[in-house]
């Protein structure tokens, strides 16, 4: 350090005039600098963030949907399976179905129908049509018809074939004689 002595105006004449020393920059700036670039790539994060769980939220709906058809596909097949199979059976339930109405279905072939329908009704397969009934053209198909004073309304008087049903599926509708009133 030089031992001038500064003159009245508190200005060392020796000494150059610099400002470099000194820091012209108002406060907060250099911080903002360093603020914005960091603001912007918080802004781009929770941008792509937002784009992912988007993403994430249709690939879910998609599955979801996708799980949905495939069981519905997969139940209708086996629906379709439990109905071929009831097709192929249905001479051999008709068969004995007459042999039960003739009174010929005793013994061990008994137990082997009750064990049939057993095992049909697991599946939801359920037989329909009974002297007696109310007539429904949505579950009976009417083969013979006659009129009577005495009816109030058309009824079953014969069974002619079961009607068989899949759970509200009609596979075959019960074939009937029906009486109705007279016009």
């Amino acid at each position: 350090m030089s031992n001038e002595t500064p003159d009245a105006e508190g200005v060392n004449p020796e000494q150059p005039d610099s400002i470099d020393h000194l820091d012209f920059e108002p406060e907060g700036v250099e911080e903002e600098s360093q603020e914005a670039p960091i603001q912007t790539e918080l802004e781009k994060a929770q941008a792509d963030a937002a784009s992912h769980l988007a993403d994430l939220q249709r690939l879910n709906a998609e599955y979801v949907n996708f799980s949905k058809r495939a069981k519905r596909e997969q139940e209708a097949a086996r629906g379709r399976g439990v109905e071929d199979v009831l097709n192929s059976l249905l001479p051999v339930l008709d068969d004995i179905t007459r042999a039960d109405q003739a009174g010929e279905l005793t013994g061990p072939f008994q137990a082997i129908s009750e064990k049939l329908n057993g095992v049909l009704g697991k599946y939801g397969v359920e037989s329909f049509g009974a002297v007696g009934e109310e007539f429904d053209p949505n579950l009976h198909e009417a083969l013979m018809h006659q009129t009577s004073a005495d009816a109030t309304s058309t009824t079953i008087t014969h069974l002619i074939e079961v009607g068989y049903k899949i759970g509200d599926r009609v596979v075959r509708a019960a074939r009937v004689a029906v009486t109705g009133p007279e016009d």
